[in-house]
């Protein structure tokens, strides 16, 4: 059996790890000889894949530009060959070399509010600035802001799939996919037409967690998944980062979990970068959280409102009572600071306020 087909057989065979695989290598000495100690496996409960649904693969793969490491080469990533759950085989669209640079892992909620998935944008772009290359999940929300971030800063990104990599899923991300596969790498444990099946998602997280150095988890409800992948990063010994919030936003409440529990509290790249502890710095990194650099000042009666905003969201009414202007006056500052890029219109009428 080629090589190709090997690996194929062994991705689709539910329950098997890398530990199976090294175990099985170091018994047969050779890739194809792994077919035989298949066998084996059944008898412990793993099954083999179906022959007709492993044709199909292989013609995916053909056609795709696909690449499928398997977990004893020397190109498969080195931190998530540490894991135990590390998978036996990899499918990678894109860049190899993308896997083997310093990663940090950067998610958080898929309805973030605006200051949040500004946050998320801001820290990937710069630390990628700095030499790091930005692993997330694309999913909406704080995913695909880190992505983006990333991509801003012309660095290198990795989006961890818990489908198939024949499909993007959500397919709203489709085009940043394209552009991620192209500064970066596309990366999936799950053979093609792997649905989006909500047990898929928690298995994915510790592969984002697994390859990076450090995982960032900007705003997160206390049901995220976002704390799975947390959960994962400090089981596999690796640094979990938090970004504290409004005690009034139920996305604070992730993080600050978090932090009570250990997480390293961060307000700036930098500190991510100096708990890393690893060789970086390709530039200066910021040091403070908000700038507004390069912005016209406001005018005193727009400072204070944006100070009545806070950072939480809130409706025209709930600012007319706390600074006392008119509703009409309110509206309109709103409008003048939207289009000033300071706000966000959000559904319901409220508005969220854009670090700067």
């Amino acid at each position: 059996m080629e090589a190709i087909a090997v690996r194929a057989m062994l991705a689709r065979a539910r329950g098997l790890t890398a530990a199976h695989v090294r175990a099985l290598f170091a018994l047969t000495g050779s890739e194809q000889d792994l077919t035989a100690s298949l066998a084996s496996l059944r008898e412990v409960g793993i099954p083999s894949p179906d022959p007709k649904e492993l044709q199909r693969d292989l013609h995916w793969i053909e056609t795709s530009g696909v690449q499928l490491l398997l977990c004893t080469d020397v190109t498969y990533p080195a931190l998530l060959a540490q894991v135990p759950e590390a998978p036996p085989v990899l499918f990678v669209l894109g860049s190899l070399e993308a896997l083997q640079t310093p990663q940090v892992a950067i998610v958080g909620s898929r309805s973030p509010t605006a200051a949040g998935r500004k946050t998320a944008h801001d820290f990937a772009m710069e630390l990628s600035r700095a030499g790091l290359t930005i692993t997330s999940g694309l999913a909406v929300g704080v995913d695909a802001a880190s992505h983006e971030g990333a991509l801003h800063a012309e660095g290198m990104t990795v989006a961890v799939f818990g489908t198939g990599l024949d499909a993007v899923y959500p397919t709203v991300n489709t085009r940043l996919a394209h552009r991620i596969r192209e500064r970066g790498a596309l990366v999936s444990e799950f053979p093609p037409r792997t649905p989006p099946s909500r047990r898929n998602f928690p298995q994915r997280n510790r592969i984002i967690s697994g390859l990076s150095h450090g995982t960032l988890v900007v705003e997160a409800a206390c049901r995220s998944g976002s704390l799975v992948t947390a959960k994962w990063a400090a089981e596999q010994g690796r640094e979990v980062f938090a970004i504290p919030g409004s005690i009034h936003s139920h996305l604070s409440r992730g993080c600050h979990k978090l932090i009570r529990e250990g997480a390293t509290l961060v307000e700036t790249p930098a500190d991510v970068v100096s708990e890393l502890r690893i060789p970086l710095c390709r530039q200066r990194l910021t040091t403070t959280a908000v700038s507004r650099s390069g912005l016209p000042a406001l005018d005193k009666e727009y400072e204070m409102l944006l100070d009545a905003l806070g950072f939480e969201p809130a409706t025209i009414d709930s600012l007319v009572a706390r600074t006392g202007f008119p509703a009409a006056a309110v509206a309109s500052m709103l409008l003048i600071l939207e289009l000033d890029g300071c706000v966000a219109a959000l559904p319901g009428g409220r508005y969220d306020r854009i670090p700067k």
